[in-house]
């Protein structure tokens, strides 16, 4: 198969919510499909409850939450498919941030009762400022919610997308009967069994017909016909150059956890989601078929398999092909590497590839060479951009509670600190270390994994930080800039690329500050891609 047909097959997205939106059970109910599970991890019983497939850290399993980004690929009709399924908790937005530049389009997924919340709206704000294709997915129609046109405004007001539904809800919580299907034109029957894999669909040629009163009851049919007319008349026509722009977001009503609706979404997903894009370097915007191989790391695990003290870098591939035992360059390094073993994921099985093709994430074993952002090529010195690290907005010392097992605390910071769980600062006047987080609960996952991971116990102790700042005076040399670190030097501290960094108590100090050194600038977010050390 040539590569651009293989480039044509795949198609790799991300799944973005507000935490409990059901974003983890629709990702298992897709991998259903594919075939790919022959049960689902959400299915109960009274004895046990099964942790989601992709839920493969402890801490997620306790916690109930997706903490890491898990990479699941699986087969669906000839195509391939890559799902990123992302974090919704909002103390690891910037992992969802990052994870972001690796998709090509993005599923939304909106809980009906709740409708949109503070964390769907900061992350679909990413995919539009980047153009990313979004298909929005209301979950839960089995419950009782919001009306289906409130959440349409609503999705429209908040988000402030652009909306056409290709699929309309037959009623709603205790009376729920099923889905039209716009895009397909038919009608899906809710018999509320989560056990079966699909559900029945019957074609519909005309809506007016007497056969909808015979599928559903003679007053929901009248509904949805009055509905429907209303969806055609306010929606615009989809178009699918619009969507692919970003400027048109389809919608899909069903129910992950009963499996109703989903398959709707992915028939639609494969016909319209875009195939892999190009990327823009540092250098030039680079296209997937290119004969020549360029890829980025957008994430770094350690640790995925306990037992082996392994860390892996999810490579993204943007272009030509990554083969097995082939020398790459790793840019930032300016040196050649090999790799014996890249693999390709479903969730905690991995498996040895020969061949990855743009579209597909690849991890790769890795001893400490990667850090997020790297790039790898065939030999051309460019770096992909836009994998920003966000100002830290908690801050606390990191001490040892176990002088015995320093090595391995050091160890264990090092290596977290890599996967960009959070940001390692040492400050200028005692080399006191401190982690900077944009949400609390990194602090626990830190502190959980440092143990369980590593055998390393630390503690904290509060240190009060309004905003961590990067430094950078136009003139190094200047008399200003020697009076700025002279006065601010208990506020200094080096990151882990050794870039200077100030502290700032409040929004006032930080005020005052950059009145006093004009000539410095404090920046909020640090480009990985500026810095090629």
């Amino acid at each position: 198969m040539t590569i651009q047909k293989e480039i044509d097959r795949r198609k790799t997205f991300g799944i973005i919510s507000h935490p409990d939106a059901g974003k983890t059970t629709l990702t298992e109910k897709l991998l259903l499909f594919g075939g790919a599970i022959q049960e689902a991890g959400a299915v109960k019983s009274n004895k046990i409850k099964k942790g989601a497939t992709s839920d493969f850290m402890e801490i997620e399993r306790q916690r109930g939450i997706s903490v890491a980004t898990s990479v699941l690929a699986f087969e669906y009709n000839g195509m391939k498919i890559n799902i990123l399924d992302t974090p919704g908790h909002k103390d690891f937005a910037e992992d969802t941030f990052r994870t972001l530049t690796a998709v090509d389009s993005v599923i939304v997924v909106i809980d009906v009762a709740k409708g949109v919340e503070e964390q769907t709206e900061k992350l679909v704000e990413v995919c539009r400022m980047r153009n990313i294709p979004m298909i929005v997915f209301i979950n839960k129609l089995d419950r009782e919610g919001k009306d289906a046109f409130e959440l349409l405004d609503e999705i429209e007001q908040k988000l402030h997308l652009k909306v056409t539904p290709l699929s309309f809800p037959i009623g709603m919580g205790y009376d729920f009967k099923g889905i039209f299907n716009i895009w397909e034109n038919n009608v899906n029957l809710f018999s509320g069994n989560s056990r079966k894999n699909i559900e029945e669909t019957i074609e519909i040629e005309d809506i007016a017909s007497h056969e909808l009163e015979d599928l559903i009851g003679d007053k929901p049919a009248n509904t949805l016909r009055e509905e429907l007319e209303l969806v055609y008349e306010v929606y615009p026509d989809f178009d699918r150059k619009a969507y692919l722009d970003g400027t048109l977001q389809p919608v899909f009503f069903g129910s992950a956890l009963n499996n109703f609706g989903v398959r709707e979404l992915l028939d639609c997903f494969i016909d319209i989601a875009p195939k892999p894009r190009p990327k823009e370097s540092d250098t030039r915007v680079v296209k997937p078929e290119e004969k020549d191989f360029s890829g980025f790391v957008f994430k770094i695990h350690a640790n995925m398999d306990p037992k082996h003290r392994d860390r892996l870098a999810f490579v993204k591939i943007v272009s030509g092909t990554f083969e097995r035992n082939t020398p790459y360059l790793h840019v930032r390094h300016g040196k050649k590497l090999k790799f014996s073993s890249p693999n390709a994921f479903f969730a905690e099985k991995k498996e040895i590839v020969d061949i990855s093709y743009p579209g597909d994430i690849v991890g790769l074993h890795d001893t400490g060479n990667f850090k997020i952002g790297d790039t790898l090529t065939e030999g051309e010195e460019m770096q992909y951009k836009g994998i920003p690290s966000f100002s830290p907005e908690h801050f606390k010392y990191i001490n040892n509670a176990d002088p015995m097992k320093s090595k391995q605390l050091e160890k264990g910071i090092d290596q977290l600190m890599d996967e960009g769980v959070a940001q390692l600062f040492i400050l200028e006047l005692n080399g006191r270390k401190v982690i900077g987080t944009v949400g609390a609960l990194q602090f626990e996952v830190i502190q959980y994994r440092l143990e369980h991971e590593y055998g390393a116990k630390c503690s904290y102790e509060t240190l009060n930080v309004h905003k961590a700042c990067w430094i950078d005076p136009k003139d190094p040399k200047s008399e200003e800039f020697a009076d700025f670190k002279r006065v601010k030097s208990k506020f200094l501290a080096k990151d882990k690329r050794g870039q200077l960094v100030f502290f700032a108590d409040s929004a006032f100090t930080l005020q005052m500050t950059q009145q006093k050194y004009p000539n410095i600038e404090f920046h909020f977010v640090s480009e990985f891609d500026k810095n090629k050390g």
